[in-house]
């Protein structure tokens, strides 16, 4: 996962607002002037590219967050208060990591000084946790899981139930089965045909973190690379993590051809009627469903077929 020395920075300096922070009594009665600096850890790129604030953070709304902290609830310590600002614009999503000083000028010190501060810095995920270990705030999230080497039912299982265990990872829906013709490139050999299901749940990792996961549960299933859409033993793609909008050099969100295929919209519509593909080529699944080029290649082979306990639309 890239860290936030990789990443662009937004940085907010000079933020200011009357606040009630502090240990003594007359801290908390008469109020003084706090200050914070936020500097935000990002991937601006996308943004960039395609001149679009969506695909990045306001940092008006940041600054908005920052100083309804200091003039919000009082806490004793700067230490506290840097603490919940970073919360705060963590909670926005897309932000990798954030740098939060809290400036106290008027503290009760009995000497001259210009200023005291506090400095923190706080990762939306642990620097040093791997795939698979606990980050933060649930979002929800779907991968499409395909496979047609092998026992490739078998397979789709047990992949199901590795992602099912693995920790910061929670399911909450699994897709009937379906049967669908390989998509070919000119001159490419012929492939058997593909079992192919969707599965829902929440998840505590970052978006890259999940992709290690997902990569990880195809290498034990023998997964190999060397030739692009070629038959494989098992293919899970991240479609989408909670409304996120991620272009890195391994990871575009949403899939930025999950709205051409059928053999992910299907199962997908399946799983979940009312489901929406963020992103600018998407829209309600199911419209997608029937609109996408593949979509008459699909056949249902199975209802309930993972065996996956606990989850929706698996085997009880």
């Amino acid at each position: 996962m890239a860290r936030a020395h990789e990443t662009d920075t937004i940085r907010l300096t000079g933020l200011r607002a009357v606040g009630h922070h502090g240990v003594l009594t007359t801290e908390r009665d008469s109020g003084q002037v706090f200050r914070c600096d936020v500097v935000l850890h990002l991937d601006t790129r996308a943004a960039a590219r395609n001149d679009d604030l969506r695909r990045t953070v306001s940092y008006a709304e940041v600054a908005e967050d920052a100083v309804a902290v200091l003039a919000g609830e009082p806490v004793d310590l700067l230490e506290t208060l840097a603490e919940r600002i970073a919360t705060v614009v963590l909670a926005r999503g897309g932000i990798r990591a954030v740098e939060v000083t809290v400036h106290k000028p008027q503290a009760p010190i009995p000497v001259e000084f210009d200023d005291v501060e506090v400095t923190i810095h706080r990762t939306a995920s642990a620097a040093d946790a791997g795939p698979g270990e606990d980050r933060g705030v649930p979002e929800p999230f779907v991968l499409a899981l395909g496979a047609n080497l092998g026992d490739a039912v078998g397979t789709l299982r047990s992949a199901v139930d590795e992602l099912a265990h693995a920790g910061g990872v929670h399911l909450t829906g699994i897709s009937p089965l379906a049967r669908t013709a390989p998509v070919l490139e000119a001159g490419q050999a012929p492939q058997p045909d593909y079992y192919n299901a969707v599965i829902a749940g929440t998840t505590t990792l970052a978006p890259e973190d999940l992709l290690d996961l997902a990569q990880m549960v195809e290498d034990t299933h023998g997964r190999t690379r060397e030739e692009r859409w070629g038959a494989r033993t098992l293919d899970i793609d991240i479609v989408t993590v909670g409304g996120r909008v991620v272009e890195t050099d391994r990871l575009v969100l949403p899939h930025p051809r999950a709205h051409q295929r059928a053999f992910v919209l299907a199962p997908w519509a399946r799983l979940d009627p009312a489901a929406d593909l963020p992103g600018p080529s998407g829209g309600p699944v199911a419209e997608l469903a029937v609109q996408a080029p593949d979509r008459d290649g699909v056949e249902w082979v199975a209802e309930h077929w993972a065996g996956t306990t606990g989850t929706a639309g698996g085997e009880r």
